[in-house]
């Protein structure tokens, strides 16, 4: 059954200091179980707003106006100490370069290991196999080189994904995805989005996804904003968007970027070259 107040954003305009709001009187109302993409240039409010969520925006801004209603709870009124229980647990939170989270005076083993015995009452070997079975998912080579690895020892995109990988294995309710797979290239890419769907099917954790790339938003998604200079121009169910777009901005992304990354702007992933 879904569940239709999951997560509710409702005129929520965010600002840094006394400048005028870089996001702008923002609503969408998300069920439980749902992908959404938002897709916007840089400098859009995309990021921002993704922040906002999990009450971690810089230094110096705010929500200005409006809330954010997390299964009947308002976010904006949580203290410390809950959200402290609900940050990485119920919401988590995959960045850019997620990779860069990493300690780098810490082998991946111990982190992996930590943060999942920190999550789930487990062994550490229990917790070791369920670390190996992850990076193996995100077509990482020689997962147990990987676990006996200092970040120093491993790529930029070898790091995200096993950032990536930490994100998803603590199974949360809702997963915030800043352009998680950005740095990676098509084919590791595919793969990570699929198992981000397969962390949908499997645990029916709702996702919010910021991109550029509207083709694997239409790949991914079920709905779709569209954000420009801080404003929400588009918000529908992915046909609707990608179909039928209401407006001329919307028009302009479709038409700009036919292709990229791995998939079509039908959403279907290209095969061959």
């Amino acid at each position: 059954m879904i569940e239709k107040n999951f997560l509710n954003i409702n005129n929520v305009s965010i600002k840094y200091g006394r400048q005028e709001p870089v996001v702008k009187n923002v609503s969408m109302s998300i069920g439980h179980n749902e992908i959404v993409g938002i897709v916007g240039e840089s400098g859009s409010g995309k990021s921002t707003l993704l922040r906002s969520i999990l009450g971690i925006l810089p230094t110096g801004s705010s929500i200005s106006s409006g809330n954010i209603i997390f299964k009947d709870r308002n976010l904006l009124e949580f203290s410390k100490k809950e959200w402290r229980e609900i940050r990485g647990n119920r919401i988590a939170i995959i960045f850019q370069d997620a990779g860069r989270s990493l300690t780098p005076i810490l082998k991946i083993g111990d982190q992996f290991i930590e943060t999942i015995r920190s999550h789930f009452d487990i062994s550490k070997a229990d917790a070791h196999d369920k670390a190996i079975d992850m990076l193996g998912k995100m077509q990482l080579p020689d997962a147990s080189r990987v676990m006996n690895s200092y970040p120093l020892e491993l790529s930029g995109g070898m790091k995200q994904r096993v950032a990536i990988a930490m994100a998803m294995i603590m199974e949360p309710e809702l997963l915030l995805a800043d352009e998680p797979t950005s740095s990676l290239d098509v084919t590791v890419q595919a793969q990570v989005v699929r198992e981000m769907m397969e962390l949908r099917k499997n645990f029916n954790t709702t996702i919010i996804m910021v991109t550029h790339n509207m083709g694997v938003a239409s790949y991914m998604c079920d709905k779709i904003a569209v954000m420009r200079q801080g404003e929400l121009v588009e918000w529908g169910l992915k046909d609707q968007v990608i179909n039928n777009p209401k407006s001329e901005y919307t028009r302009s992304l479709l038409s700009a970027v036919p292709e990229l990354g791995g998939y079509n702007i039908e959403g279907k992933e290209r095969t061959g070259t």
